[in-house]
């Protein structure tokens, strides 16, 4: 298949770029900026994916698109808003593919996402994903839950931290669940669906084996980098939620209201997603263990 996808250089789009080729794909992936690719297979078109006149020459003569695309946190002055990137990126790339003529279109969304979500990225992420199922194309969309593998932001944030001190705070009680995700396994999921037509016209959650509360899955990072169980000391939320909304606006404070309201939520699913794609996934401990030891 020759394959269209932005978000391509990210984090996930880098392991699904590898899962791809290894299937004998030929791939194009949305940049900002020019570039000459090196690896066979892989041509990089200059692009804004919120500007659907700066790709869709691009997508013409495709057998699929996927959108990778989306952000955690916005940063307005440069442009990086929910709206823009979540909602304008996905309008402009399903415009495109149905004015290119391209049927298969794959959707990045995520667990949590809802019509009534409180935060503004479950929010955005759900009126994107309208967007996707009120069109024409053959669409699946994936909901993954928190992704971790080699490269990922979170988890090495966090071994990061434990490298300098042994003390780890949490924000309330620190009881909340997550049910992480390897980011292989989402990458195989996504190369997957487009030979399996079943997939059409479904959202899949996805989810990994375990389901950690925040401190345990702090306790399992410290036993992969072989250090003992950091001390977390809890911090009420009365006093935490006022703190964050008041620097949230500043890019080197490390967490925004949006972010708390997600993780005090939990980001937990029953795993349905096996029964269609058939295999066993990555474990925590396992996969995180290959990239912190």
């Amino acid at each position: 298949m020759k394959i269209f996808i932005a978000g391509g250089t990210g984090f996930v789009g880098g392991h699904l770029t590898t899962e791809l080729l290894k299937r004998g794909h030929e791939l194009i992936l949305l940049n900002h900026s020019h570039s000459d690719s090196k690896i066979k297979g892989v041509r990089y078109h200059a692009g804004d994916v919120a500007d659907a006149a700066s790709y869709l020459s691009a997508m013409k003569g495709c057998d699929a698109i996927i959108n990778l695309v989306g952000i955690i946190r916005e940063f307005p002055a440069r442009g990086i808003t929910f709206e823009r990137l979540h909602l304008n990126a996905t309008s402009s790339m399903v415009q495109s593919a149905q004015h290119a003529g391209v049927l298969r279109y794959l959707q990045m969304s995520a667990l949590g996402t809802r019509i009534d979500a409180v935060s503004m990225y479950h929010r955005t992420k759900w009126r994107a994903e309208e967007i996707v199922r009120s069109s024409s194309l053959a669409w699946t969309i994936f909901r993954p839950s928190l992704i971790f593998g080699p490269g990922d932001s979170f988890v090495n944030m966090l071994a990061g931290n434990l490298k300098l001190a042994p003390v780890m705070p949490t924000m309330g009680d620190g009881n909340y669940r997550l049910q992480p995700i390897h980011v292989t396994d989402t990458a195989r999921c996504f190369a997957d669906a487009l030979d399996m037509p079943e997939t059409i016209g479904k959202a899949y959650e996805l989810c990994g084996e375990d389901r950690l509360t925040y401190r345990e899955l702090l306790d399992a990072i410290s036993e992969a980098m072989g250090k003992s169980h950091p001390f977390k000391p809890a911090l009420p939320l009365s006093v935490m939620k006022p703190v964050i909304k008041a620097l949230e606006g500043f890019r080197v404070f490390p967490i925004t209201t949006d972010q708390l309201q997600m993780l005090l939520e939990e980001n937990i699913c029953n795993g349905c997603w096996r029964e269609t794609f058939n295999f066993q996934p990555i474990r925590f401990s396992d996969g995180i263990r290959g990239y912190l030891k």
